[in-house]
């Protein structure tokens, strides 16, 4: 395949006009007809690729990846915290004429429908088996087909919310529907997202193509769901359910809950009280009225479907019957994904809509009639053999890439259960360019549409999400973990207009409070706690670095107490704790505190907690926050690299990068988060532990006498770790007594990581949380726990804890101090955690389904 020329002034206009790599046989080219004569609406991106040069295109290329990244656009397997797949995506748009896709919107508002129409004969009236156009095995063998779900009394004229279709071009440039998803179908909001990226980079060629915006589509799919509760309520409370982080298309569910305004939920943060749903909040429960799902039929409700799955509702479906949810798609919908219906579709099309389908269909056969499974056999080869029971777990099989012995075996597994096998004529699909390395190259891609119900009939999104193969030399394209992905222009011929909405008619609708889930203001807590465990473990380690490698002599005394703090601060024990050996040779010690994931305290387990618990409320997060925690996954990255030999040569070097961007992730929560319950949970988080880390560092660096050399020296450590050092200079010169840092360190309001203003911060920002009316009881016990560890902190003598007990030889009073102070504050944690956060266990099954009877 040729390259594109690496000189930008050399490209000329019309060098990418024709082909620059070989045409396609058999398979249809999206770009180039079949003399390599570029296709007229593709000419402007051609030349645009042209005037960019080799350069201009990879500087694009990478800027596209990395507004993925800052994105959080990822489509992850593992959940890596630290390594996240960011979300694949070719800056080469997908070009389709306006004229040509009147055609398809036409031809999906029509499958749309008659998809809409089979869902509810299937669950109703049941003609198609009565009438035997479809046979009945199909339909009560699949797993999908849910008996719970028949006679269910579903609002609105359309049941079948959303509807997407994935078509591949044949040879002809014929468009042809290989599959339907109608469960949870995925991919609208990579394809907002696609769109988002691509018009930043290529602003010019977006906006003079005059591409079909998406906004309509999503501005429909609010009226839509909106809508399917007027019979409930003016104005609904509306819920994105997702299966939670771990789902590979998690980013899609918090990008369309953000972008929709919605509330994202799990499973756990909804309950059936009285009939109704109700989502667990911090005020109580809110009832919940639309649910738009993004969760699999058979996870949605523990007591009546799937009874050891963890991640759907209870009692669901029969508030769902009852009239007082709605679903979006209605559970059951899965049963519509069969491939085996596609077999039947012409027959059911003319049943129920009395018309042919505008959109063909891939030559389908189903391997449980005799005659067509004969047929099948014969030519095994020219078929891609599909499960009958789509899931995640099933494989398809491409006849034409199996040798003798592939094929035998494909036919032995058809014929021990030929009625679970669909066998579908294979369609390379067509030919697409895309920019790799550096070059412009093609690959087969498929296209997948998106419909939504309105109370016209049914909306096409104006484009979709383009999927093409990987790499070169494959020729399919698979799921969407496993390919790149592409915007898609439909390309009208001149710009598009705004809708105008009369001001008249927009009803005045009261803004609806924002009330967080209890697990979302749970993580958040927790993040501000892993964000201050983290800081405080680096700037203790960095500060130990800077005095063991000082050019200052650091006795053994003080080097015990600083190395031993270490080991408390992180909980890594025993550690340095009364271990001579160790201190003496520290180093394996520290680069393991640093950098091993595996134990925890160490700083970079911390800073992995923390990044999980923003992968949990991803939704949550602003722009500017998830670029700051993508610098931190660098800098962890790069830590790892300097640590892959143990301690590198200035290991307090390695920390700052740490170190400023925590600084800049605590900054920007104060500068620009809003003052909401999110915001209070996380900034409770992170006092809480400033406070509960000051006290133990105290408790363990002063409670030891030592020699004034010695004393001073760690007095310092500890006032450098806090960055109050040049303050402490200042104010008491060279005076380093233990009351004066002290006085600093615990009773200083000025001072913003003193003990007492965090305990006051703490006092501030609960009295702020909501509060059950107890009248009469007095004070919270929170509060009790607050106002008694200020009252220890205000009334403590300074003199009189720096002093030494004779009998321990220790300064015994500091150390009770900092005990008690740290079990209040812990105690806090406590009270805080059952009151706000659920801790509410799942269902527990009492029977499996999977047990047999032994009789």
């Amino acid at each position: 395949m040729n390259s594109l020329v690496s000189t930008q002034t050399a490209a000329t206009s019309t060098s990418l006009l024709t082909s620059p790599y070989k045409q396609p046989v058999g398979a249809y080219d999206e770009a180039f007809t079949s003399n390599g004569a570029a296709r007229p609406h593709w000419q402007a991106i051609l030349e645009c690729i042209t005037s960019l040069g080799m350069q201009g295109m990879q500087d694009r290329h990478s800027r596209a990846q990395r507004i993925l990244r800052d994105d959080g656009a990822t489509f992850n397997l593992k959940n890596d915290p630290l390594s996240p797949s960011v979300w694949a995506l070719d800056i080469l748009p997908n070009a389709i004429t306006c004229a040509e896709w009147q055609h398809i919107e036409l031809a999906l508002q029509q499958r749309s429908t008659l998809f809409d129409l089979i869902f509810k004969d299937l669950y109703g009236e049941q003609r198609l088996l009565k009438e035997g156009i479809v046979p009945s095995e199909i339909i009560f063998a699949h797993p999908g087909f849910l008996r719970q779900c028949h006679n269910m009394n579903l609002p609105g004229i359309k049941h079948l919310t959303f509807h997407a279709v994935d078509m591949v071009r044949d040879q002809s440039g014929q468009f042809i529907a290989i599959g339907d998803r109608t469960q949870t179908p995925s991919g609208a909001g990579y394809a907002l997202e696609n769109r988002t990226v691509v018009s930043r980079i290529l602003p010019s060629l977006f906006r003079d193509s005059h591409t079909m915006r998406l906004a309509r589509f999503f501005q429909n799919v609010r009226d839509t769901l909106t809508n399917l509760a007027s019979h409930i309520t003016d104005s609904p409370r509306i819920v994105v359910l997702t299966p939670g982080a771990y789902s590979n298309t998690y980013f899609e569910h918090a990008y369309l809950s953000n972008h929709l305004g919605y509330p994202l939920v799990q499973g756990g943060d909804l309950t059936v009280r009285n009939g109704k749903v109700w989502m667990k909040s911090l005020t109580g429960l809110t009832q919940v009225d639309v649910i738009m799902r993004r969760l699999e039929d058979n996870y949605c409700d523990q007591a009546e479907l799937t009874s050891d799955a963890m991640l759907g509702v209870p009692g669901l479906l029969e508030v769902a019957r009852q009239g007082n949810v709605v679903i979006a798609n209605p559970i059951g919908s899965g049963i519509l994904e069969t491939p085996a219906l596609l077999s039947f579709l012409p027959q059911i099309s003319q049943c129920l809509m009395n018309e042919a389908p505008l959109l063909p269909s891939v030559e389908s056969r189903w391997c449980g009639d005799p005659e067509q499974l004969h047929y099948v056999l014969e030519h095994l080869a020219d078929f891609i053999i599909k499960p009958a029971h789509r899931s995640t777990q099933s494989k398809s099989l491409y006849g034409h890439t199996l040798d003798k012995e592939g094929l035998a075996n494909a036919k032995a597994t058809i014929l021990a259960n030929p009625t679970e096998y669909v066998a579908q004529t294979y369609i390379p699909g067509s030919m697409m360019p895309i920019w790799d390395k550096e070059q412009l190259s093609n690959r087969p891609c498929l296209l997948r549409a998106f419909t939504v119900a309105t109370d016209e009939g049914y909306c096409v999104m104006p484009g979709g999400l383009t999927r093409v193969a990987d790499f070169p030399g494959e020729d399919i394209v698979t799921n969407l973990s496993g390919s790149r992905s592409k915007d898609t222009w439909i390309l009208s011929d001149t710009p598009e207009l705004d809708r105008e909405v009369s001001v008249a008619t927009i009803q005045a609708v009261q803004a609806q409070q924002s009330n967080l889930p209890s697990r979302v203001i749970e993580n958040l807590f927790w993040f501000g706690r892993y964000a201050e465990r983290a800081e405080m473990g680096l700037r203790l380690m960095r500060t130990t670095f800077k005095q063991l490698n000082g050019i200052d002599h650091f006795p053994d005394e003080s080097r015990e107490v600083l190395l031993s703090a270490l080991s408390e601060i992180t909980g890594c024990l025993p550690g340095f704790v009364d271990n001579p050996e160790l201190t003496q040779q520290p180093n394996d010690e520290l680069a393991s505190l640093v950098i091993d994931g595996q134990r925890t305290g160490s700083i970079k387990a911390n800073l992995q907690l923390m990044l999980s618990c923003g992968e949990q409320v991803k939704e949550m997060l602003s722009a500017d926050t998830r670029i700051i925690l993508n610098e931190l996954r660098d800098h962890i990255h790069s830590l790892e690299r300097a640590y892959i030999n143990g301690l590198p040569a200035v290991p307090e070097e390695s920390l700052d990068g740490l170190v400023t961007t925590l600084l800049a992730l605590s900054g920007l929560s104060h500068e620009s988060m809003l003052r909401g319950m999110d915001w209070m949970f996380q900034e409770i988080g992170r006092r809480t532990e400033r406070a509960l880390l000051t006290a133990k560092l105290l408790k363990t660096t002063l409670s030891k006498p030592l020699p004034s050399l010695q004393q001073q020296q760690i007095l310092e450590s500890v006032l450098l770790s806090v960055e109050a050092l040049i303050s402490f200079r200042r104010r008491y010169r060279t005076q380093a007594r233990v009351s004066f840092g002290l006085d600093l360190l615990m009773i200083d309001r000025s001072n913003p990581r003193s003990l007492i203003y965090q305990v006051e911060q703490l006092r501030k920002y609960v009295n702020e949380l909501p509060h059950t009316q107890q009248a009469g009881l007095g004070l919270s016990p929170e509060n009790k726990l607050i106002i008694k560890s200020l009252n220890d902190i205000q009334l403590a003598d300074l003199e009189d804890l720096a002093q030494t007990e004779e009998s321990s030889q220790t300064r015994q009073n500091l150390e009770l101090l900092m005990t008690e102070i740290t079990d209040q504050l812990e105690q806090l944690t406590t009270i805080i955690s059952d009151k706000y956060f659920d801790h509410t266990a799942g269902p527990q099954q009492l029977i499996k389904s999977k047990w047999k009877n032994d009789v």
